[in-house]
């Protein structure tokens, strides 16, 4: 069952640690959450919207559920989820996927043939789901990319967030233990 709106309207830190287990669907692709990174607002030195409102970071102030596209290093896109309330900066990053359906798919897109290296990334996902700036301000309770239910038992590690220069020493980052889809340890 597709995820509700209720359940993105929360802590930003809490809906990071839930999306862990769900399952991002895009069309015929389908992989089960396994490594997310947490984002607020003013108090985040790592946040786009640390500072003020700006035309990239308006994403993140809107309804939760929307998604939050942005390009970095010059050839990746990033793939988030707006959290906490409308007009509250909150965002989690998807990190990681563990591919289930359409691998075929990933893999022509990705340009690989190694299941392991599909998706074990923020910048790989979205390229392997074939994700990019036009899903930029999505809703994800409705449309053909959404996040969908799952109820699996598993423990998940928190440590810091990876690739920032600022924030770093925050433990927003959460990964499921011993999955081997993990971007890193």
């Amino acid at each position: 069952m597709r995820l509700k709106r209720s359940f993105y309207e929360r802590n930003t830190e809490n809906v990071a640690k839930e999306l862990l287990g769900k399952v991002l669907v895009h069309g015929k692709c389908k992989g089960k959450i396994v490594e997310t990174e947490a984002y607020f607002g003013k108090n985040d030195p790592a946040s786009h919207a640390h500072c003020k409102i700006t035309k990239r970071n308006i994403i993140m102030y809107r309804k939760p559920g929307t998604v939050y596209v942005y390009f970095t290093y010059g050839n990746h896109w990033m793939f988030n989820v707006v959290t906490e309330k409308e007009g509250v900066p909150g965002a989690v990053l998807i990190r990681a996927l563990e591919p289930l359906n359409g691998i075929e798919i990933m893999k022509k897109r990705r340009g690989v043939n190694n299941i392991k290296n599909l998706t074990t990334g923020p910048g790989k996902l979205t390229k392997a789901f074939g994700i990019d700036k036009r899903h930029n301000g999505s809703d994800l309770t409705n449309g053909n990319l959404f996040i969908e239910d799952s109820n699996e038992n598993f423990e998940v590690v928190k440590t810091t967030r990876i690739g920032i220069p600022r924030g770093k020493e925050m433990l927003l980052r959460f990964y499921i233990k011993d999955n081997g889809f993990v971007s890193r340890k």
